[in-house]
């Protein structure tokens, strides 16, 4: 039995290994660092970092997908300490970053990937004013990610929490908040000054108006006297005019 499934585990490695121009296998027998024959990365990858000014060598360890990062990927000094969690989509990052020093965390990072393929993304965020509506906003793709999310320090020997800032599609949300205020504001005071100009009196003089004043015009008081006698007696009315 054991013989009969040898043959069938040289096939599954070797269907691997015919995806790869060049690979390196690990000392457990899989499968590292393979570049396809388009010249792409593919697969699980350790990258080496020397080290460089000071910056102390690193190795990191991932996914690429037709030459891009993809999921988690973490980094480690050469003693083996975690300095760095991040995560990728379409090669950019994506979602809560973790940053280490050998003593604790140090900071953590919140971000939005954009998908390369699209000119433009779109997305619902909640109004700061009012978190139970939404705004759809259209963002220009420039080949990157937004800061997007809570990003926080902290003191990596003690675990305190030093500054957090909370971004909304690359805009700091005291900034966006500001923005909204001032927006709203100037529509404000463009309708108190529609509203106003729609108040003024017109000043211009209907004929017709004028026409109907006249008419309208108080008689004499006699005139006026001798029509309520009149009225008693159901007599003719005398307006007080002459001609026809």
């Amino acid at each position: 039995m054991r013989f009969l499934l040898l043959p069938l585990f040289i096939f599954s490695v070797n269907v691997n290994f015919a995806q790869c121009k060049t690979y390196q296998l690990s000392a457990k027998g899989d499968t590292l660092n393979c570049t396809d024959y388009k010249g792409m990365k593919q697969g699980k990858w350790i990258v080496s970092a020397p080290k460089l000014r000071g910056t102390p060598a690193t190795e990191s360890e991932g996914v690429f997908i037709n030459d891009k990062k993809e999921g988690v990927w973490r980094t480690f000094n050469l003693m083996g300490d975690l300095l760095a969690q991040e995560n990728y989509r379409w090669g950019n990052l994506q979602g809560k970053q973790r940053y280490f020093t050998l003593t604790g965390l140090e900071r953590e990072e919140s971000w939005r990937a954009i998908n390369p393929e699209k000119a433009f993304d779109t997305l619902d965020v909640p109004d700061p004013a009012n978190p139970l509506q939404y705004e759809r906003i259209v963002v220009k793709n420039e080949g990157g990610s937004l800061k997007h999310g809570i990003w926080r320090s902290f003191n990596p020997n003690t675990g305190a929490l030093i500054e957090s800032e909370e971004y909304n599609m690359g805009q700091l949300k005291s900034e966006r908040e500001n923005a909204l205020l001032e927006n709203r504001n100037a529509n404000k005071n463009a309708q108190s000054i529609n509203a106003s100009a729609d108040n003024i009196p017109n000043k211009s003089k209907n004929p017709a108006d004028s026409s109907a004043k006249s008419k309208t015009k108080a008689l004499p008081r006699e005139v006026a006297e001798f029509n309520k006698k009149q009225a008693k007696k159901n007599k003719p009315v005398v307006t007080g005019r002459t001609g026809q």
